[in-house]
């Protein structure tokens, strides 16, 4: 059986798949109430679908309103480039990481196809938190460090490989 979480979630991310041609479409405009009474469900729930599977870590930028024309408008962050989104990924890490975050950056680096699925599994054995024996904040500054460098590299390779294709 599939769980209420798991059905909006699909729900909303085959609306942003056109239809036409099954392209990605760069965003889509709900209404909450409107969303949770198709579900019949109670707003909360679809706040929390929201809350944790459209986020930047999975690749999505949300942008709401309140009250009677409210809307939600939900943003992927991939339709623009994979450069913004390494960038985006970056810039959101900080100083400190939780194992759990770490790992859905590195799933969303594998749905967009930056990473494969051999480099997402290297990865997530480098920032697994039972690799180094340390305190837990220490962990999850370790973890920072060591995924903001693996993005940078990536983008460097990504970048190298580009000048590479475009030389005579």
């Amino acid at each position: 059986m599939k769980l209420l979480s798991d059905s909006i979630e699909d729900f909303i991310k085959a609306l942003l798949v056109d239809d036409e041609d099954e392209a990605q479409a760069s965003e889509v405009e709900l209404r909450r109430n409107e969303l949770a009474e198709h579900f019949q469900c109670a707003p909360s729930q679809i706040n929390y679908v929201l809350a944790t599977r459209f986020t930047p870590e999975h690749g999505y930028v949300i942008e709401s309103r309140r009250g009677g024309g409210g809307y939600i408008r939900i943003m992927r962050l991939a339709a623009t480039s994979r450069e913004e989104l390494l960038q985006t990924l970056y810039q959101r890490i900080g100083t400190s990481i939780s194992s759990v975050e770490a790992a859905k950056i590195i799933e969303t680096l594998k749905t967009e196809k930056i990473v494969t699925e051999d480099e997402a599994c290297l990865m997530h054995a480098a920032l697994n938190p039972t690799a180094v024996p340390l305190p837990l904040q220490m962990k999850d500054a370790l973890a920072a460090g060591t995924l903001r460098s693996m993005l940078l590299t990536i983008a460097k390779r990504r970048t190298y490989a580009e000048g590479e294709r475009s030389r005579p």
